[in-house]
C-alpha cells in the first residue's frame, strides 16, 4: 500500500491511497468468507457455493464494497500516520480505480485539526485583580449563618411583613379565563425573594391571616410561556399562614452553638481566614480567565464545523446530565421553556465555539513551547482523579490505557503552560 497526501486547504486534506492488485484480491476474498453464508443459490447448500459462482450471479464487484471497507479498516491508522495529518472526522472515501485485474486507487477526503495562528500570550496586560476581605465582609458571613440557624416561629397577631415567609392559595385567571400553572391550593412564599411575578409580593403586605386578596399583575414581555406573555392577570389570594425567622443574638453563646470556637473574636478570625483563602482562590480564577480570555482572542483559528458540532452535543449531554440529577429529563424541560432541542443547540454554540477555539489555541502553544511532562507528574494527577472520585485503589494508575495517560499528560501540559502564562502577566492599576 502507497499513500501520498496531495493538498490541504481550508482544513481538509485529500491524499490518494494505492492497493496492489494482490492485496485487494486478498480483501476480496475476505469479503466472500465473511458473507458467504447469506448467499442462496440453485444447487449448493445455503452458505456454500463457491466464490466463483457467487461472482456469476451477482457481477463480479458483488464483494468490492466490503474489500474497500476491509482495507479501510486495515490501513487507515498507517495512513494518519504516513501522511502525518490529524483526523477530527471520519474520512469520505472515492474510489478512482476498481477490477480484479487492477490495482486498487482510492481518494480519501479527510477534515483535520485546523491550524492556529498565534498572537501574543506571553506577559500579557490585564487589569489588576484584587479582593480584599473587609469587617463588613465578616459581618455579612455571621448575619448569613445566623439566617441559616434562625428560628420559624408562627406569626397570628399582626399583619404580613417584607421577609415573612407566608403559605398561600391562589387563582390566577387572565380575563375571567382561568391559565395552566396559575392556581395552588398551598403554597409557601417569602416576602421579598423575588420569586413570583414583580408586584405580587408586594401586594401581600399589610394582609392579615385569613384576608383574601385581589392580586393584578402584568406578565413580563420576555416571559417563558409566551401565551402568558405581557398579559394582565389577577389572582385571588388567601393568607393561610404568617411565620417569622427568629434570628439568634450573635455572641459568644452563638459561636459556641455554631462552631468549634469559644468566642465571637475567635470565631470572627476564623471567618476572616477562610474567606482570605476563598478571594485569594476568586483572584487566581478570575486572573486566569482574563488572561486566557486574551490569549484566546489574540489567536486566529479557522474552526470546522465538525468539531463545534461535537462541542455542542458534549455541551448538550452535560446539559441533559445535570438535569437528571434535578429530576428533570429533558423532554419535560425543553416543553416548560418552549425550546426544542435545535434551539438548545443553537444556544450553546457560542460557547462550543469558544471552548473550540480555546483547545486548540492552548495545544498549539504547548507544542510550541516544547511542555515536558514526566510521568511522575502523569502519576500524580492521576492520584488527584483518584480522590475526585473517592477510588482507594492502589493499582488505579495502571488501570489507564496508554491512550487515557496521553489524554492525561495533554491535560497537565496545559496545565502548566496557563500558570506560566499567568505568573508572566503583568497587572496594569
Amino acid at each position: 500500500m502507497k499513500s501520498q497526501l496531495e493538498k490541504i486547504e481550508k482544513n481538509s486534506a485529500t491524499i490518494k491511497v494505492e492497493v496492489s492488485n494482490k492485496d485487494f484480491l486478498g480483501a476480496v476474498k475476505k469479503a466472500y468468507f465473511q458473507n458467504v453464508k447469506r448467499f442462496n443459490i440453485n444447487g449448493f447448500r445455503k452458505g456454500k457455493a463457491p466464490k466463483n459462482i457467487i461472482e456469476k450471479y451477482y457481477g463480479e464487484e458483488i464483494f468490492f464494497e466490503d474489500a474497500i471497507n476491509i482495507i479501510f479498516q486495515d490501513c487507515y491508522s498507517d495512513v494518519v500516520k504516513e501522511t502525518g495529518i490529524e483526523p477530527v472526522d471520519r474520512p469520505h472515501l472515492e474510489v478512482k480505480q476498481i477490477g480484479k485485474d487492477k490495482d486498487l486507487i482510492f481518494e480519501l477526503v479527510v477534515t483535520v485539526k485546523p491550524e492556529v495562528t498565534l498572537g501574543e500570550y506571553m506577559g500579557i496586560e490585564i487589569d489588576k485583580v484584587e479582593y480584599n476581605v473587609t469587617d463588613k465582609d465578616v459581618e455579612n458571613e455571621l448575619k448569613n449563618v445566623a439566617e441559616k440557624n434562625a428560628r420559624i416561629k408562627t406569626v397570628e397577631d399582626r399583619a404580613v411583613q417584607n421577609g415573612d415567609i407566608t403559605t398561600i392559595s391562589y387563582r390566577g385567571t387572565i380575563e375571567g379565563v382561568e391559565f395552566e400553572g396559575g392556581t395552588s391550593d398551598e403554597h409557601k412564599l417569602t416576602i421579598g425573594s423575588g420569586e413570583f411575578i414583580e408586584g405580587f409580593e408586594s401586594q401581600l403586605i399589610g394582609a392579615k391571616l385569613n384576608d383574601e386578596v385581589k392580586v393584578n399583575v402584568t406578565f413580563p414581555e420576555e416571559y417563558f410561556k409566551e401565551e402568558l406573555s405581557g398579559k394582565p392577570a389577577v389572582f385571588d389570594v388567601k393568607i393561610l399562614k404568617i411565620e417569622e425567622k427568629e434570628l439568634p443574638v450573635i455572641d459568644d453563646e452563638f459561636a459556641k452553638d455554631v462552631s468549634e470556637f469559644e468566642t465571637l473574636e475567635e470565631y470572627k478570625s476564623s471567618i476572616r481566614d477562610n474567606l482570605e483563602k476563598e478571594f485569594k482562590d476568586k483572584e487566581e480564577i478570575e486572573k486566569e480567565d482574563k488572561v486566557l480570555s486574551k490569549v484566546i482572542s489574540n489567536a486566529t483559528v479557522d474552526i470546522p464545523e465538525v468539531m463545534i458540532e461535537r462541542q455542542i452535543d458534549s455541551l448538550l449531554h452535560d446539559f441533559e446530565h445535570k438535569l437528571k440529577h434535578q429530576g428533570v429529563d429533558l423532554e419535560t424541560y425543553l416543553t416548560y421553556v418552549g425550546y426544542s432541542v435545535e434551539d438548545l443547540k443553537e444556544q450553546f454554540r457560542e460557547k462550543a465555539t469558544q471552548n473550540v477555539k480555546a483547545q486548540l489555541v492552548l495545544e498549539k502553544i504547548v507544542s510550541q513551547e516544547k511542555i515536558d511532562v514526566s510521568e511522575e507528574e502523569i502519576k500524580n494527577e492521576i492520584e488527584a482523579i483518584a480522590k475526585v472520585y473517592n477510588v482507594t485503589e492502589e493499582n488505579f494508575y495502571d488501570r489507564f490505557s496508554e491512550e487515557d495517560k496521553e489524554h492525561v499528560k495533554e491535560k497537565v501540559a496545559i496545565k502548566k503552560i496557563v500558570k506560566n502564562m499567568v505568573d508572566s502577566a503583568k497587572m496594569k492599576n
